[in-house]
């Protein structure tokens, strides 16, 4: 059945599905500082315990959250108040989590947004205060100290009948709340091999970096030696500015490569194909069997005056079945393009559930050149 396709690419489905298949022409290129990382030069992940003060009655149970009233009589007790012995019945106050990333070579006095996330029952931290909070990178040492009042995106409000709520109000951010108290001890400049780390491991993209580069810098100063790695050698390119050298490498554009890939998210019914994808002739047909049971019931009683009989109810169904027998077999043509291919499933008439089926079906007949991942 010949089949005519028009060029322009067909957003289908409904809104449960997003293909998001946009063809990339074969001279689209790519700056190299966006498909690479700088092996060394990286962030770091900080996390603390604290506590958020002045809510509106809607911080922590101190009966339900034990660490929250220990929390706060330790504290009180730092400043010189002694409540140990006291019933502490307070609601303004909540035990939070702060996470923070701390970047590459950040200095001493910089500052770094925060996040502040409840840890026990609050229910808002809208109006909340957060008190210093030394925050802890992986090896245990303190790099950062938090301090600020939160700015939270959601509330809630509840009446006697009724709650609304939007957003998370359990969650906010102090932007700018955390000044940097130790540096990362890393020194470029003594690197001697600059190593580069593809986001995308990829043997076909890491030799195209190596070549850009070296065209451009002079042979040799660049080597790909896995398909995650290419190593720089400041000394062959004649740069003694190291900062020089990674910005002309970083403005250096390529074409990344890409790999066959289907990415099906059979949760929400998305599917995103890649532009490498073909597949072999195959011919394919859809149908859905749906069975529809309407109940009528009816009411039968005596007639008027009578003094026999009963009244009842008479059941009444009625069965509809739908074999969508109109629909046809759709032959796809082999090492058809991706638009080709999206536009021909499209054709069938098929949903976003019955796509995907379709999808796994012809991978499983071995007429998919390309790997599906699930997620």
């Amino acid at each position: 059945m010949p089949c005519r396709f028009r060029p322009l690419f067909r957003a289908a489905l409904s809104a449960v599905l997003i293909v998001l298949a946009a063809v990339t022409p074969a001279a689209a290129q790519t700056r190299i500082k966006d498909i690479v990382d700088v092996e060394g030069v990286r962030d770091n992940l900080l996390v603390g315990y604290g506590l958020v003060v002045g809510l509106a009655g809607t911080g922590d149970g101190l009966n339900g959250s034990p660490f929250t009233e220990q929390s706060l009589i330790g504290m009180l007790e730092r400043l010189g108040v002694n409540v140990r012995e006291q019933n502490l019945d307070t609601d303004n106050v909540a035990a939070v989590m702060v996470t923070a990333t701390l970047p590459a070579f950040a200095r001493q006095g910089s500052r770094v947004d925060v996040t502040v996330a409840s840890l026990g029952d609050a229910d808002s931290l809208l109006g909340g205060q957060l008190l210093v909070t030394p925050l802890l990178g992986a090896d245990g040492e303190v790099y950062a100290v938090a301090q600020g009042s939160l700015a939270v995106g959601g509330f809630a409000v509840q009446g006697q009948a009724q709650e609304v709520s939007q957003g998370v109000p359990t969650t906010g951010r102090i932007p700018n709340g955390a000044i940097v108290e130790r540096e990362v001890p890393f020194a470029l400049s003594e690197l001697g091999d600059i190593r580069l780390s593809l986001h995308d491991p990829d043997f076909t993209t890491a030799q195209r970096i190596q070549d850009a580069i070296n065209a451009q810098l002079g042979s040799g100063v660049a080597v790909a030696t896995d398909p995650s790695t290419v190593v720089v050698n400041p000394l062959a390119s004649g740069t003694g500015d190291l900062v020089r050298l990674m910005t002309q490498i970083e403005q250096i554009r390529v074409t990344p490569d890409q790999a066959a890939r289907v990415v099906i998210d059979e949760r929400t019914g998305t599917i995103v194909i890649g532009e490498n994808v073909r597949i072999s002739t195959v011919a394919i047909a859809q149908g859905n069997l749906t069975v529809r049971i309407t109940e009528t019931p009816q009411v039968s009683q005596p007639n008027p005056l009578s003094e026999t009989g009963t009244t009842v109810i008479v059941p009444r169904t009625q069965i509809d079945v739908d074999t969508d027998a109109e629909n046809r077999l759709g032959i796809v043509r082999e090492s058809v393009s991706l638009q080709d291919l999206v536009q021909g499933l499209n054709a069938l008439g098929v949903g976003p559930r019955d796509m995907i089926s379709i999808l796994q079906a012809i991978e499983a007949a071995g007429a998919l050149q390309a790997t599906i991942e699930l997620i």
